[in-house]
């Protein structure tokens, strides 16, 4: 038996985001956050800054938001990718990301944006809806949503590190690809 590379996009972004941990761990200090975090304000005559809006989903703030993220993605990610395609399954990603990244500068006063949070909850509304048949909707996608976004929602009440905001667009781009992409 060999080791069969099952899921490229999931599997190629998985190892992104863990080597570029290990690069900012052990080799460039700092380059998460500097390249890798989607900043709250955008110079136009900066191209760093546009990279940014999509490149934030890569960089994480230590192993327990890595592994937090990834087991999610290591685990929706393959069938999703199997369901609609690795060029699908790329665009959604690269179009979350850029949502995220854009509303994140628009509505932002002070912090950064850093992690895929977004994408994994755009694989969990996505995973929802992977059955929906014309004319209905999945009994699975409302109580997802109901649970993910709208706890999101409500945990926009605490004052932590997280960006709830990140989560909500994410299920609301898994939704929106889940009913596009039907067929």
């Amino acid at each position: 038996m060999k080791i069969q590379y099952n899921s490229p996009v999931i599997l190629t972004f998985s190892l992104a985001v863990i080597v570029l941990h290990l690069v900012n761990t052990y080799v460039l200090p700092g380059i998460t956050y500097t390249f890798f975090m989607a900043k709250p304000t955008i110079h136009v005559q900066n191209p760093w800054d546009y990279f940014r809006l999509f490149s934030h989903v890569f960089g994480h703030s230590g192993w327990t938001h890595i592994l937090g993220n990834l087991t999610l993605i290591l685990l929706l990610g393959p069938i999703l990718e199997e369901k609609y395609g690795s060029g699908n399954l790329l665009l959604m990603i690269v179009i979350t990301s850029l949502v995220t990244g854009i509303i994140h500068v628009v509505i932002s006063v002070k912090s950064g944006l850093l992690g895929a949070s977004g994408i994994v909850f755009m694989l969990i509304v996505l995973a929802s809806i992977v059955d929906i048949k014309r004319g209905s909707i999945p009994l699975t996608f409302v109580l997802v949503a109901g649970i993910f976004i709208g706890g999101e929602v409500f945990n926009t009440l605490n004052k932590d590190n997280i960006s709830q905001m990140a989560h909500i667009l994410g299920g609301i781009s898994g939704a929106f690809f889940g009913f596009f992409f039907a067929k």
